[in-house]
């Protein structure tokens, strides 16, 4: 599974279990109802804009880390 598709996978699962309607996460984001709906069914994807306005609707933020090696300690 590629990172992307990771990322896909959390928000759904956010989204599914947050106590937000699609009607409501669209009419907070501004993201068309249809295309959270292809969304959430694997239909289609999002941008990375449209991925922070949900992360920011439903609470949370999206952090970019260096990853570090397996067995280093930092």
């Amino acid at each position: 599974m590629d990172f992307m598709s990771k990322i896909f996978d959390k928000l759904r699962h956010v989204i599914q279990n947050s106590q937000k309607s699609r009607y409501r996460l669209s009419q907070d984001t501004g993201i068309e109802q249809s295309q959270l709906s292809r969304f959430m069914y694997g239909k289609a994807q999002l941008g990375t804009e449209n991925i922070e306005k949900l992360a920011k609707a439903l609470g949370y933020e999206l952090i970019l880390r260096k990853r570090t090696k397996k067995g280093k300690k930092v």
